[in-house]
């Protein structure tokens, strides 16, 4: 096989790989699902701390929570708002060059307290190093959060 050709096949290969959802998505368990050993997934649910990065915390009702996060996504670029339910939101960003996808999902779960857990998963479909995207991306709509609380 020719080296165009080769090279023209793993493109193809990688591309297809950053359209195709994966099947592990959303919460199971009152859980989301856990990082993949690779470095390119953040989690307030981890236990490392190459994965682990605090959950968000809003003082307030799920309903106004989720409200404050769709605002807070929709202002993102790249941003499509794939999934809104009761108690979990999903979205994808894709990055500007390569077109990289990464999923991201926010669980509300029930609590009795004043005080709401936003816990989430951000993950890049493929590759192993993020150079830490994911992370940067939740600090800023932590920031964005807290920006809102005035």
């Amino acid at each position: 096989m020719s080296k165009p050709v080769s090279v023209v096949i793993v493109s193809f290969l990688l591309l297809l790989g950053c359209s195709t959802t994966p099947d592990n998505l959303g919460v199971k368990d009152a859980q989301l699902t856990p990082c993949p050993y690779t470095p390119n997934c953040v989690s307030s649910y981890a236990t490392n701390k190459i994965h682990f990065v605090a959950p968000i915390y809003y003082t307030g009702t799920t309903q106004e929570a989720q409200t404050q996060l769709l605002g807070i996504l929709k202002e993102l670029e790249r941003t499509k708002i794939v999934t809104v339910q009761e108690n979990y939101i999903r979205a994808e960003f894709t990055s500007n060059i390569f077109r990289f996808v990464d999923d991201v999902e926010f669980y509300f779960p029930t609590s009795d307290k004043a005080e709401i857990v936003i816990h989430f998963r951000s993950a890049s479909r493929i590759g192993f190093s993020d150079l830490g995207a994911n992370q940067r991306r939740i600090e800023k709509i932590r920031d964005k959060f807290n920006a809102l609380k005035g």
